[in-house]
């Protein structure tokens, strides 16, 4: 018994050093929302995600059932063209460039894919959640109060 206290004394000593290590890598990866920036937008950066963000809402009605997968992928189409223009006109500090590839190359990514399968409902939500992180991230007030929960 004595044999296996000493192990035991030294694991339980550790542990503590090891809990709050972890504890600083989680506050580190966990910042707090208001402590990341929000970017300003240009024109063309606002009419693009306005544009899809009316998209991504009418395959709401696509995931209802309420329409047909030709008119699923010219939504997906009109994703595709939106994100094309945002990239083609956007001008945006790097930093903030580098943010929105974040959120557009999902959009993307999602929309051809739905295309190709138009079945896939499962490539919807990822476009909603794109939206989202533009609001959190981008200083477009018409676009945070016209999404609502987003």
């Amino acid at each position: 018994m004595r044999n296996l206290l000493l192990p035991l004394a030294l694991l339980c000593a550790t542990v503590p050093a090891f809990a709050h290590e972890d504890a600083r890598d989680v506050a580190a990866v966990a910042a707090p929302e208001a402590a990341m920036p929000r970017w300003t937008t240009d024109a063309p950066l606002r009419a693009g995600m306005r544009g899809i963000r009316a998209a991504v809402e009418a395959l709401g009605h696509y995931e209802h059932g309420h329409m047909g997968p030709e008119q699923a992928s010219v939504l997906a189409n009109q994703i595709e063209g939106h994100v094309q223009a945002i990239i083609a006109n956007c001008r945006l500090a790097p930093d903030a460039d580098a943010t929105l590839h974040a959120i557009i190359v999902p959009l993307l990514h999602n929309a051809s894919a739905l295309k190709a399968e138009p079945t896939s409902l499962r490539l919807i939500p990822p476009m909603r959640r794109a939206l989202a992180e533009y609001a959190r991230r981008f200083d477009d007030p018409e676009f945070a109060d016209a999404t609502g929960s987003m």
